[in-house]
């Protein structure tokens, strides 16, 4: 098995630091996702009001392309140069994407440059998330101490529910507030204008981190093509194993954390407050739960959870997707995003420190950011897209339950294949 080594008593400023990093960073990312069907008539216009849904989801999954590339270069930089260069240069470069979108003019302004500017920053979000997950997971999980991983690599998803929160909170207020001439006017961009707040909050933040004790007493330090054979030659069943659990995280990400509140309005037909207000107190139950699960993996391991997880995972979503459709109701939704969120904390709060668990420290950063960012590649950005269009070919409004159940599988086969961390 493989050993995690770290500091024998924890660093709450640095963790605290790390996670509200990790919050800021991932809050610009999903309030795209958030007001996409915004977005989609000021920069996509179309006479088709899901084909430019479509097309903007397109634009918001393009961004995953480039996450590989970011994941295998700022990898390779948080292997060599340390988590804390890493998590600098990743917010310096998003806070650059967030600007090109808060400023961007519309389709109206100047035409075919609106979705252009859009989508490149869009790949420069990409490239700059690719390596967010796997620097900030092996900087919570070497700065924690030893007995508590569990607890304190919870915090990894917690930064990234409270950005979702953040990003929903956004969404239901100028919803709320605004008409929907101001929205479409200007009112869309106050939330990516907050978001830049990532800038001077952000780097301040981390540029006051310490490097990890684990990443400073590592004896070598590889290069590339030898990082690269040690990866794939020695830990290809972690690679493997933390592959297919993120491919399970991420449907829940994009399908239960990200899109529902699309998926309220243009399929259950509610109004925007009340979708927004339903994925609010969601994710604050998540927020609530997501860190217990992590402790208890603590004392009973990280496998059990998420097989138990990953199973309930699998038998949830049809039955709720179709008492929710049956009759259409604000209750009902809170109800199915409560039932939901609460398996998804128990698969978020051990993740973390379970995939950290398959890499020794000269090649952690590395081989988390390539399993996590090709899943989330192939099977969370384009997830919105994906099910738009089963919704769209089937006419049925429950395909999203499909495309968790799908993930689910895959959660279980990973789970099998890692390692209990020690």
């Amino acid at each position: 098995m493989t050993r995690m080594s770290g500091p024998s008593a924890p660093r709450t400023r640095q963790i605290a630091a790390a996670v509200v990093g990790n919050a800021l960073e991932w809050y610009d990312f999903v309030v795209f996702g958030f007001l996409s069907p915004v977005i989609a008539r000021l920069f996509f216009p179309s006479s088709s009001d899901t084909a430019a849904l479509l097309l903007t989801y397109l634009t918001f999954g393009v961004g995953f392309v480039m996450r590989p590339v970011g994941a295998i270069v700022l990898g390779l930089y948080a292997d060599s140069r340390g988590r804390k260069a890493a998590l600098q240069l990743v917010i310096l470069l998003m806070t650059v994407a967030i600007a090109l979108i808060a400023f961007a003019p519309v389709y109206a302004s100047i035409g075919v440059g609106a979705p252009l500017l859009i989508v490149l920053a869009r790949l420069l979000q990409g490239f700059a998330t690719g390596g967010e997950f796997s620097s900030a997971t092996s900087f919570l999980v070497e700065s924690s101490p030893a007995a508590r991983r569990g607890l304190y690599g919870s915090l990894q998803f917690v930064g990234q529910g409270a950005s979702a929160l953040l990003g929903a909170l956004a969404g239901m207020l100028v919803t709320r507030y605004l008409t929907p001439e101001d929205l479409d006017a200007w009112g869309w961009r106050l939330p990516f204008l907050a978001g830049l707040l990532i800038g001077p909050v952000g780097i301040y933040i981390r540029r006051h981190l310490d490097e990890t004790e684990a990443f400073r007493s590592l004896a070598k330090r590889l290069g590339p093509a030898a990082e690269f054979r040690e990866l794939f030659a020695g830990h290809a069943r972690g690679v493997a194993g933390s592959f297919l659990l993120i491919v399970c995280l991420t449907t829940a990400y994009y399908i239960v954390l990200l899109y529902m509140p699309t998926y309220a309005q243009k399929q259950l037909h509610l109004v925007a407050d009340d979708a927004f207000l339903a994925q609010v107190l969601a994710l604050a139950w998540l927020l609530l739960l997501t860190p217990l699960f992590g402790h208890l993996s603590d004392r009973m391991g990280q496998r059990p959870i998420l097989f138990a997880a990953a199973a309930c995972y699998l038998l949830l979503p049809w039955p709720l997707f179709t008492w929710v459709n049956s009759d259409p109701s604000f209750a009902r939704l809170l109800a199915m995003q409560g039932a939901l969120c609460t398996v998804v904390a128990a698969l978020y709060g051990p993740t973390s420190t379970a995939l950290a668990g398959q890499f020794p420290v000269g090649v952690r950063s590395t081989g988390m950011g390539i399993a996590y960012n090709f899943a989330v590649m192939l099977f969370g950005g384009f997830a919105p897209a994906i099910v738009t269009w089963l919704i769209r070919e089937t006419g049925s409004p429950i395909a999203p339950a499909f495309y968790i159940m799908f993930g689910s599988v895959a959660g279980l086969a990973g789970t099998g294949l890692l390692r209990e961390a020690r």
